[in-house]
């Protein structure tokens, strides 16, 4: 049965989510649908891209991930449909792809909307359904779509580095207020050089060591570890480090506000210096 990753902001309020489950089993009763998230901050494109890479790079080969999110953002002129190292990926035209993916798709094609028909979510739905039906009963990727489109491009939000220092962007805070920063291990490391170093944020607060679980330091003591999918993440064992520590995840939407909210971005940034 081909696999269906579902990603959305839509939130679990209303009937859309379940609408759209529908949509995609009228276009093939035999999809194993799987949800990553439906609680995805809106017009926040780091955290989207965070979230669906790690979670996509994790299926099986030519499994299909449909990606609402920012869906309407402009108004859609079409859909894009990508294929990239052995997964398939649909989303709107409005640069999330290259985001997530952190480069250009390997293969990319637009998939056209009828005029005559409401551009609405679940529409969307159904056309993504009919393409990934289609390709699982063995159409190329080529033969649903155009593929002379030129997308639209956003790049990665990635962390600034220096001689001495890196330093990151929250970019998602998880369920019990862990706070991710942009910053891989490998960056880290590569970065580190063997040097010892301390994780600053919040004017005072520092870290000067990585755990390997939440349990190396007391409860209430906060720490720094690199997560499942390989990040920097900053956390109080059996504590709120958002709340408490009062952090905050990077959002374009604000950078696009007030002066304000501009001010408060050094609350969304985690520095490491190296020495």
């Amino acid at each position: 049965m081909p696999i269906i990753t579902l990603t959305s902001d839509i939130g679990h309020q209303d009937f859309l989510i379940g609408a759209i489950k529908g949509q995609l089993l009228q276009a093939n009763e035999n999809f194993n649908l799987v949800d990553i998230s439906h609680s995805l901050s809106p017009f926040n494109y780091p955290q989207a891209a965070y979230v669906c890479r790690n979670a996509i790079k994790n299926f099986p080969e030519n499994s299909f991930h449909m990606i609402l999110v920012n869906l309407f953002d402009e108004k859609p002129e079409h859909l894009l449909l990508a294929e990239h190292q052995g997964q398939f990926i649909g989303c709107a035209d409005n640069g999330l792809i290259t985001m997530l993916l952190e480069e250009l798709p390997k293969k990319v094609v637009a998939l056209s909307l009828d005029d005559s028909k409401q551009k609405n979510t679940l529409y969307c739905a159904s056309v993504f359904g009919q393409a990934f039906n289609e390709l699982a009963n063995g159409k190329k990727l080529e033969e649903i779509g155009d593929a002379g489109i030129s997308i639209q491009v956003k790049n990665p939000l990635r962390p600034m580095q220096g001689g001495d220092y890196i330093e990151g962007q929250i970019i998602f805070i998880d369920n019990f207020e862990n706070v991710i920063v942009n910053i891989h291990r490998d960056e880290f490391e590569e970065q580190r050089k063997g040097r010892s170093f301390k994780i600053v944020f919040k004017r005072d607060e520092m870290i000067d060591k990585i755990s390997e679980t939440y349990a190396d330091v007391n409860e209430g003591e906060k720490l720094a570890m690199f997560n499942s999918a390989g990040y920097l993440e900053i956390a109080i064992n059996k504590g709120n480090a958002a709340g408490l520590l009062g952090l905050q995840g990077f959002s374009e939407k604000q950078l696009q506000q007030s002066q304000y909210m501009n001010s408060r971005l050094f609350y969304q940034m985690v520095k490491v210096y190296f020495e």
